[in-house]
Parts: structure tokens; C-alpha cells; sequence
């Protein structure tokens, strides 16, 4: 029997890159711009990065802040921090923070947890090859914070008392994100039922194996996979123009991507440490290759989406296809220092043209027989 799919949510992520040439109170006034003028536009969402100390990557310490900031400008959409970066964070208090913000909005939080970026911990004074156990017991104590009335930890790392979050939140259960490159994490995210973000900038076929993880332990364990899909994106009516007009934003995205790796690679635990902690990802080259990919081939190889309409139309319809488990397509339309006014074309064109491409409930084809 054929099952109806409900239609696809459509959301903007940034990571607030902040590049020379652009003063930071300029760069948050053009996005607090950006998302009220998504909220107008009916996107379902807006995301931001959590990140720390090094600006080109992203600019992006408190998206609490930042939401708080737009929420009095907006009405409808939701606000999504991807991700808190638990290490760095006492789970009691944040799940205060997330808890208080939810009451102001309205119910209209949703958020993702993770360890965080490889280059991180020795900034934030945290022993790299202790992440992940931090940001197991600290994620424990954050769920168990927000969904009971008192909450406990004996811990390594958290010892709490018989505690309560004021005020409760509003939400009964909050929509949670992972993201990450990880095996580890795509099977976590399958157990818990939590959504999975795939990382902007790399194709399909590059996390594959990982997506595949996922779906099947979601199904394992009685969840439906909930996959969004990030990617960079900038149109125009006109394919050329577009072409024109995206290309310092797009090769400043993969630059600003890499950014750490190219100008801070002095400051980095080594490639043994890097990998020993779970990091690999970051060990690998493949951020630093993508940094010097030709702009076409960018294009080509489906690294960015850089087009018209109905050029960015037929790049999702060619995703959906292959990714079992897609529900959402957010786009990254201001990155690598890009004019404020090219962010706001992308959100308008994307909105007034390729949402309503997509929004009708659709029905998932039954399985052909053997």
C-alpha cells in the first residue's frame, strides 16, 4: 500500500562567516534583516551555527542571543541553533537557557547537540580526547533536565543535586538536529530518533555510507529518518548572471570552510591526536582540497547550488531521489562575506519560485516486487 509523505520543510542556515571589509554590527544587522525577511517568506526555519574564535568559519558565538535579538521582528518561524556545542557548555544551566527561550517564543525552538568542531577544544581550554565523553553524560543531563520535572547526575563530569529547570518549556518534545561526519554519530542520532544534518558542501555519495547507518537504525529502533540537507545556494533568472554574481560568495564559502585548517594549521593538534579523538574528518584533507576546487566544477560536482530556479529545482528533485529519509532542504544563501542584497534575492527567488515546486504531499512509491 502507498503511504502519503508530507511535503518537504524548506529552512535558511548560516554560519556567519565574517570576513574582512565587513564590521561584525553590520554583518549581525544584515542578518537579523535576513531573518525577518524569511519569516515573511514563509521559510519553516532559520539555523545557526555555534562557533567559536575563529571568525572565517563562523562568527556565530550565542545563537540564543541572535533569536532573542529577531524574535520580537517575527511571527511564524522557528528558530534552530545547529548545534550547541556541548563541551563547552554546563548542560543544567543551557537547558535553562533553551527552556527560557522556548517560553518566549512561544514553543518556536528547536535545536541540535554536538561536540563541536576538531579545532576547538584547546581554545576553550577542554582536553580534545575527553569530547566525547563530556558531550555524552553532558547530553544525558540536558535531556533529563528538559523532559522530567527534577533531574540528577553522578557523573564524571556533572554532579548535580535533585534539580529543576525554571521555567519549563513550553515544547513537550523539542525536534533535536545531530550533524556531523562520525559513524558513531549517525548511529546515535538512528537510536534516539533525533533528525540528521547533512553537512553543507559535500555531495551524497561522500556520506552515503553514513546516511545508510542512519535510516537503518532509525528503522531499527521504530523512528522514521528525518534528513536534512544543507547546501550553499545563490540564483538568478538568468544562468550567467547568477554564475557571476555567486562566484566570490561560493569559493569565499569553501574557503571560509577550510579557513582553520589553511591559516591556523600551526595551532592544531596533530593528525594522530586529531584521529585518536574522533576527529579524523579534520585530519583528512578533504576541506582543504574542496578550498582550491575550479568554481564550475563546484557547480558540477554538486558542491554548491548555482543557478536559476529551475536549475536549483532539478539539483533537489535529484537528491530527493536518491536520499531515502529527506524532509527538509535548507539553503545557505550569505556566506564567504557575500552583499546583503544577494542574500535577500536568493531568499525571495527560492521562495516565490522553487518552495512551491515542492509543497504538495507527495506519495512514496510501494516497493517493486521480486
Amino acid at each position: 500500500m502507498s503511504e502519503t509523505i508530507a511535503p518537504m520543510k524548506f529552512s535558511i542556515y548560516t554560519e556567519i562567516q565574517s570576513w574582512p571589509g565587513k564590521e561584525p554590527r553590520q554583518l549581525y544587522a544584515e542578518v537579523l534583516e535576513q531573518i525577518v525577511n524569511a519569516d515573511r517568506l514563509g521559510y519553516d526555519a532559520y539555523a545557526a551555527i555555534e562557533h567559536f574564535f575563529f571568525p572565517k568559519f563562523g562568527a556565530s558565538p550565542d545563537p540564543l542571543t541572535l533569536f532573542a535579538t529577531a524574535l520580537p521582528r517575527t511571527r511564524d518561524i522557528r528558530f534552530r541553533t545547529l548545534v550547541h556545542v556541548l563541551p563547552y557548555h554546563n548542560p543544567a544551566v543551557l537547558a535553562s537557557r533553551i527552556a527560557f527561550f522556548d517560553v518566549l517564543s512561544n514553543g518556536r525552538y528547536e535545536f541540535g547537540v554536538g561536540r563541536g568542531h576538531g579545532w576547538i577544544p584547546p581554545k576553550a581550554g577542554v582536553p580534545i580526547a575527553e569530547t566525547r565523553a563530556i558531550y555524552e553524560e553532558g547530553l544525558q543531563v540536558l535531556l533529563d533536565a528538559l523532559e522530567n520535572e527534577r533531574f540528577a547526575s553522578d557523573g564524571t563530569y556533572y554532579k548535580v543535586e535533585d534539580s529543576h529547570v525554571v521555567p519549563r518549556p513550553v515544547s513537550d518534545r523539542f525536534r533535536i538536529f545531530l550533524g556531523g561526519t562520525s559513524d558513531y554519530t549517525y548511529r546515535l542520532a538512528g537510536e534516539k530518533g533525533y533528525a540528521m544534518v547533512v553537512p553543507p558542501l559535500l555531495p551524497y555519495e561522500a556520506l552515503r555510507e553514513q546516511l545508510d547507518i542512519y535510516r537503518a537504525t532509525a528503522r531499527e529502533h521504530g523512528h522514521e529518518p528525518d534528513i536534512v540537507w544543507i547546501h550553499a545556494c545563490y540564483i538568478d533568472e538568468d544562468r550567467a548572471t547568477a554564475k557571476r554574481e555567486a562566484e566570490a560568495m561560493m569559493r569565499g564559502f569553501l574557503k571560509g570552510n577550510a579557513s582553520v585548517l589553511l591559516e591556523n594549521a600551526d595551532e592544531l593538534k596533530s593528525k594522530e591526536e586529531l584521529e585518536g579523538a574522533g576527529y579524523g574528518f579534520y585530519a583528512s584533507g578533504l576541506m582543504e582540497q574542496l578550498s582550491d576546487m575550479p568554481y564550475d566544477e563546484m557547480i558540477e560536482k554538486d558542491v554548491v547550488w548555482v543557478g536559476t530556479p529551475q536549475d536549483v529545482i532539478e539539483r533537489i528533485e535529484a537528491v530527493r531521489e536518491v536520499c531515502d529519509g529527506l524532509t527538509e532542504i535548507s539553503i545557505t544563501v550569505n556566506p564567504g562575506g557575500v552583499e546583503h542584497w544577494k542574500a535577500i534575492k536568493t531568499q525571495e527567488l527560492f521562495a516565490a519560485e522553487v518552495i512551491p515546486h515542492f509543497k504538495g504531499a507527495r506519495t512514496r512509491p510501494e516497493p517493486a516486487l521480486a
